[in-house]
């Protein structure tokens, strides 16, 4: 492992959301994360993808959840090569949009922010959006956007465009889940075949209960609008020694499958990585996949990993920052 300053960094790449031009948003490492497994590249901290304070719409100062697709054969006319996702996480929220010619930005405001927002007649009228998802889905030719809003349910909404889009469907609720879940969000969703439950798709997300402790949900669908949930968690915090867990995504590589997921702040603010296998039957835990930076733009935390590589270059899209102070960040694989 190669150290550079001021970081370096490991990631899993090649997800099922992670080739080429797909991704999802990743972290910051003070050092090696000697528990993950080995022959993954180090990272390096570039930039933010832009500049916060210059936002048009960016009406509570923090930003969650990066999302990056690629354009190129699949959107005519793209304002960019990629199309970066993100939003804030306090109420209103809103979908927003961003858009840069090289993976590694910097990325350009879209000018008519939010895209979606957190009001849409006659589907729903609530206090925020957040914790956009953009999946390329090949099956249809169109960008597959979920989000959530409120915390308690999941939706569905679809484009040819990535700008514009037509809603869908609530796709996941607290209703789908066991008595006592009070919230199912931040899903991603990737293209993963699970033969042995005739799907297609599978979708991780964070679950929170009565008790006030945060796991990781999934779940599983032929098309990705018809779900199927496990009603046990994925992955309970308990099992890698921390009180919250959430923001999944998955990856894989090396022949297996893997969720990375981020723990909350009074256990060290980093990613944490889980082998599950291609079947989702493993549960080896192991350990820190990445450690936050002490200082900017991670400040203790990093969260909610994009992984995708742009001619032949390995980058990582992530959430860096505090709890609703949060930023844009890129790292490049060195």
């Amino acid at each position: 492992m190669t150290n550079l300053p001021p970081v370096s960094r490991r990631t899993l790449l090649r997800g099922s959301a992670g080739l080429g031009l797909g991704l999802a948003a990743g972290v910051p490492l003070t050092g090696t994360a000697n528990a993950a497994p080995a022959g993954f590249p180090s990272y390096a901290y570039q930039r933010v993808a832009f500049d916060k304070a210059n936002l048009r719409y960016n009406p509570t100062g923090e930003l969650i959840f990066p999302s990056v697709r690629g354009t190129v054969g699949r959107i005519s006319n793209a304002l960019g090569r990629f199309y970066l996702y993100y939003a804030p996480h306090d109420a209103p929220g809103g979908l927003c949009l961003a858009y840069s010619n090289s993976l590694g930005g910097p990325y350009t405001e879209y000018a008519s922010n939010p895209i979606i927002a957190r009001t849409w007649s006659p589907h729903y009228d609530v206090s925020h959006v957040s914790s956009p998802h953009a999946l390329w889905n090949d099956d249809v030719n169109e960008l597959w956007m979920y989000f959530h809003g409120e915390n308690t349910t999941t939706r569905l909404a679809r484009s040819t465009d990535g700008i514009h889009f037509s809603y869908d469907k609530v796709v996941l609720s607290t209703s789908m889940m066991p008595a006592g879940t009070t919230e199912t969000s931040y899903a991603r969703v990737f293209r993963h075949d699970l033969p042995s439950k005739n799907a297609r798709y599978v979708m991780v997300f964070m679950i929170n209960t009565t008790a006030n402790r945060r796991s990781i949900g999934w779940g599983w669908s032929p098309e990705g609008r018809n779900w199927t949930f496990s009603q046990t968690p994925l992955i309970n915090p308990s099992d890698v020694g921390a009180r919250d867990i959430g923001a999944p995504t998955i990856a894989e590589r090396n022949g297996s499958t893997y969720v990375i997921y981020h723990t909350n702040i009074e256990a060290g603010g980093s990613m944490r990585i889980t082998e599950v296998g291609t079947n989702f039957d493993k549960r080896n835990h192991l350990g820190v996949f990445h450690y936050p930076l002490t200082g900017a733009p991670d400040n203790g935390r990093c969260a909610a990993p994009a992984f995708g590589s742009d001619g032949g270059v390995e980058y990582m899209i992530y959430e860096a920052g505090e709890r609703l102070e949060g930023s844009i960040a890129i790292a490049k694989a060195v």
